[in-house]
Formats: structure tokens, sequence, C-alpha cells
């Protein structure tokens, strides 16, 4: 038992080591999926803005979203395509925006009566980015950490 422990310890040293390496490129791969993605939503709010009479057509024909009626369909996606963006980018609430960007996210998808497979995968690789912001937070490189240390100091 204890040879076994012997021949284990330097695998366990070396993990150790290793987690703690990785570790330190958490903040940087919050902040890159933060951008990333952040992007891909703004650029589209852009490309709305720039031409809103086909950014309405669309709604209007092309885009099948439950519930809303296309005029405020396009008004709301477009705030929330150049608003969460903003936010998530500069790393402010950055769960919420993420959590926002996510559900529009899921209505772009299922509004879409044929999308291609690879637009699929690139809102399904989207929508992982956000729910790992939502769940680990913007990361130590957002402006959320620095606010909520400030605020903490204060007290």
């Amino acid at each position: 038992m204890n040879t076994l422990k012997q021949h284990l310890t330097p695998f366990s040293q070396f993990y150790i080591a290793l987690a703690r390496k990785i570790s330190l490129l958490e903040p940087l791969a919050l902040l890159a999926a933060r951008i990333y993605v952040g992007w891909a939503f703004f650029a589209s709010g852009l490309t709305k803005l720039r031409d809103w009479d086909s950014t309405l057509m669309l709604f209007e024909y092309e885009y099948q979203v439950p519930v809303l009626p296309f005029e405020l369909a396009a008004y709301l996606g477009t705030a929330a395509e150049i608003i969460l963006p903003i936010l998530l980018m500069a790393g402010i609430a950055s769960r919420f925006s993420a959590l926002g960007l996510f559900f529009v996210n899921i209505v772009a998808v299922i509004s879409l009566e044929d999308i291609a497979a690879a637009a699929f995968a690139e809102h399904v690789l989207w929508g992982t980015l956000l729910l790992q912001v939502v769940i680990f937070s913007g990361g130590r490189l957002a402006l959320d950490r620095f606010i909520e240390k400030k605020l903490l100091i204060q007290k």
C-alpha cells in the first residue's frame, strides 16, 4: 500500500500544479467568451439598425416569433442585441446580460423555420458560452468584480 502511495504521489502533485496553472486561464476564457458572443449579437443588432425596413420585413415574413406582434419583436430583439452585448462585453451585470442573450438566442433558433446545420451549431456554441457566464459570472476581468470589490471595501 505504501509503495502504491509513493507511485501515485508524483501524479497527484503534477495534477494539482496543472490545475493551478489552468485556473489562471479562467478569467481570460470568460473574457474571450463574453467578447466573442457579445460581438456576434452586437453585429447582428447593428445590421438590423442599418436597414430597418428589411428588419421589419424579416420579422413579419421570415422569423416566426411566437406570441409577439412582429413590430414589437423587431424592436425588442434589436434593442436586446444592442444593449445586452455591450453590458456583457464590459462585464456589467454579466449574469443578467448573458441570461438575456441566452433567451434571445433561443428565440432566434425557434423563430427560424429552416436553420442550416452550421448556423444551428453556432447558436449552440453561443448558448453554451452564455450559460458558462450565467453560471460562473463574468470572471475577474469583469467590471462586476471591480464594482463588487469597491462596495465591499466601503462597508
